[in-house]
C-alpha cells in the first residue's frame, strides 16, 4: 500500500450488529476522530439499554443451538475467521492507526496478537476435554465434562481496540458460548470489522453481537440477568469499584484487567547499547498507553560503591535521554514514525498535568516532551514527545500513579532488595522487568515480586496467546485471566458425573 493510504473513507456511521443484522441505533451519534489529523473519520452511536437488551435476547436465543454444535464444527468457523483476518491484515492494521494513533508497525503487531488468539482457540476440541477415572469405588466411574455457560459481555478498552476483545471472543465462541461486545467508543471500527468477518466465516446470527455505546450499555450489561459473566480491561477505579463490585453483587463471573505502574530494573552488568532499543519500546511504544508500559526505570547499584553507582546512574541517564530524544513522532501511517499521538486532546492534557506535578515535586526534567517536534505538518492537539524525569523516586506522584503517556521516571536503588521493596510498596502488580546477565538476580525478582507478568531481559513482558495475561494486586480483579487455558476455564463450567450401571 502507498504511504498514508487510509482505509476509512469519509465519516461512515457505525451500526450495531445484533442477531446477524446491522441495526441503526436510536441513540445519539458522537464523532470518531483521527488523533493525528484531527479529522472526523466516523460516527458511533451511544446505544440505549433497550438495544443492549435486544442483543442479549438474540444471544440467549442462539445459545442452545450453538452449544449443541460440535466443537469441531464451531472451530471450523474460527479457522475461516482466521483466514479472513489474514486476508484483511493490512486494512485492519491501518484502521487501528487511523482511530487510535499508534504507529503502523504497532498496529500490525496488535493485529497479529489478536489473530493468534483465534488460532489458539481453534484447538478447543482438545483443550476443552474433561478427564475421568474408572472404579473410583466398586463399579463406579467418575468423570468431568466442561460445558459452556451462556452469554458473556465483553467491554473493550481504547488502547488496544482490536486485540483485547480477542483475548476473550474466540475462546467464548469456541467453547460454545455467545457474546455481546461493547467496543470503546473512541475507536470502535475494529470490532465492527470483527463482526463483519465473523459473519462471513459462518458464525450464526446471535452468537456474536456488537453494541456500541458508553456507560449506559456497560451498566445494562452489569445488571442484565441473562449475562453470566463480564470481561473488562480498563482503569483500576472502574475495574475495581464498578465492574468487580457489580459482578459480585449480581453473581457474575468476571475478568477485570486494570491499571499498572511497571518498574524496569537496570543492573550493573548490562550492556546498555544492547538493551536501549528494548527500553525505548517499553517506555514509549504505543505512546505509553498500555498497561505493560515501562514507567519507572530503576538503576540498581548492587555490588557497587556509592561513587560507582553514581557513575553508572549517569551513564544510564545519558544513554536513555539520548535515545528518547531521537524518537520520531508523527502520524503513525508514515512508516518512518516511531511514536504516534495520544488518543485525544484530553489524554494529552492529563499527561501534561502529571509532567507539571513531577516538576512541582522536585524531579528534574531531562527531556521535556511538551516541546513538540513532529515528522510532518500535523496539528499538535494530541501529540507529545517523549518525556524523561531524572533524580525522581517511586514515592512522588509520577512514581506512584499510572500516567498512561510517554513519560519515564528514572531513579536509583542502592541494591536489589531496595528495588524490590520499592516495587512492592506500589499498589499495582501488572508487570516488572529486569535487565541482567546474573541468574540469581533475575530469579530473586521473579520469585519475590508480586506482579503477574515478569520480564527477564524483556522490557515488555506481553504473554503470547497460549499463556494467560497475568495481573496482581490493583492491576487485576478476578481469579482467571485472559488468553489460553485460563480463558477456556473461565468460559466453561465443570460438571462432575458419578456413574454406576446396575
Amino acid at each position: 500500500m502507498a504511504l498514508l493510504e487510509e482505509p476509512i473513507k469519509g465519516a461512515p456511521t457505525l451500526r450495531n450488529y445484533i442477531d446477524g443484522e446491522l441495526v441503526e441505533s436510536r441513540g445519539e451519534l458522537v464523532d470518531v476522530v483521527n488523533p493525528a489529523t484531527t479529522k472526523v473519520i466516523g460516527r458511533v452511536p451511544v446505544s440505549t439499554k433497550e438495544e443492549l437488551d435486544s442483543a442479549v435476547s438474540a444471544a440467549l436465543e442462539a445459545f442452545p443451538e450453538w452449544r449443541r454444535t460440535p466443537p469441531l464444527a464451531r472451530v471450523r468457523c474460527l479457522f475461516r475467521l482466521k483466514e479472513l483476518m489474514e486476508e484483511h491484515f493490512e486494512e485492519i492494521s491501518r484502521i487501528q492507526t487511523m482511530e487510535h494513533g499508534k504507529t503502523i508497525d504497532e498496529s500490525r503487531g496488535e493485529t497479529r496478537r489478536g489473530i493468534e488468539n483465534v488460532e489458539v482457540a481453534t484447538g478447543i476440541p482438545s483443550l476443552m476435554m474433561g478427564y475421568n477415572l474408572e472404579d473410583v469405588s466398586a463399579e463406579i466411574d467418575e468423570y468431568v465434562i466442561n460445558q459452556p455457560v451462556g452469554v458473556f459481555g465483553v467491554i473493550g478498552p481504547f488502547n488496544f481496540p482490536w486485540m483485547v476483545p480477542l483475548w476473550f471472543i474466540p475462546y467464548a465462541l469456541a467453547t460454545g458460548n455467545c457474546v455481546v461486545v461493547k467496543p470503546s467508543s473512541e475507536d470502535p471500527t475494529c470490532q465492527a470489522k470483527v463482526a463483519e468477518l465473523a459473519e462471513e466465516a459462518g458464525v450464526p446470527p446471535g452468537v456474536l453481537n456488537v453494541v456500541h455505546g458508553g456507560r449506559a450499555v456497560t451498566n445494562a450489561m452489569l445488571e442484565h440477568k441473562g449475562i453470566r459473566g463480564i470481561c473488562f480491561v480498563g482503569s483500576t477505579p472502574v475495574g475495581r469499584d464498578v465492574i468487580y463490585r457489580k459482578c459480585g453483587e449480581t453473581g457474575k463471573r468476571v475478568i477485570a484487567g486494570a491499571g499498572a505502574k511497571n518498574a524496569v530494573l537496570i543492573m550493573p552488568d548490562v550492556n546498555l547499547a544492547k538493551v536501549m532499543p528494548a527500553l525505548m519500546t517499553s517506555f514509549f511504544g504505543n505512546t505509553g498507553q498500555r498497561c505493560l508500559a515501562g514507567s519507572n526505570l530503576v538503576v540498581v547499584g548492587e555490588g557497587l560503591s556509592e561513587s560507582e553507582h553514581d557513575a553508572f546512574y549517569r551513564k544510564v541517564v545519558d544513554a536513555f535521554v539520548a535515545a528518547a530524544s531521537k524518537i520520531r513522532v508523527g502520524y503513525g501511517l508514515d512508516e518512518s514514525v516511531q511514536m504516534g499521538p495520544l488518543r485525544d486532546r484530553k489524554k494529552k492534557e492529563n499527561v501534561i498535568r502529571y509532567i507539571e506535578k513531577g516538576v512541582e515535586e522536585g524531579a528534574k526534567l531531562a527531556l521535556d516532551g511538551r516541546n513538540i517536534k513532529l515528522v510532518g505538518d500535523w496539528p499538535h492537539d494530541s501529540f507529545l514527545n517523549p518525556t524523561v524525569f531524572v533524580d525522581g523516586s517511586p514515592d512522588i506522584t509520577i512514581g506512584k500513579e499510572e500516567i498512561f503517556g510517554p513519560v519515564a521516571n528514572i531513579y536509583k536503588a542502592k541494591d536489589l532488595d531496595e528495588a524490590i521493596d520499592q516495587i512492592e510498596r506500589n499498589p499495582f502488580g501488572n508487570a516488572a522487568s529486569i535487565f541482567t546477565n546474573n541468574g540469581k538476580w533475575a530469579r530473586e525478582l521473579q520469585y519475590r515480586v508480586t506482579a503477574g507478568n515478569i520480564g527477564i531481559n524483556v522490557g515488555l513482558p506481553a504473554p503470547v496467546a497460549m499463556f494467560p495475561f497475568g495481573g496482581m494486586k490493583d492491576s487485576f480483579f478476578g481469579v482467571l485471566h485472559p488468553q489460553g487455558r485460563e480463558a477456556i476455564r473461565f468460559f466453561t463450567e465443570s460438571k462432575v458425573v458419578i456413574q454406576r450401571w446396575m
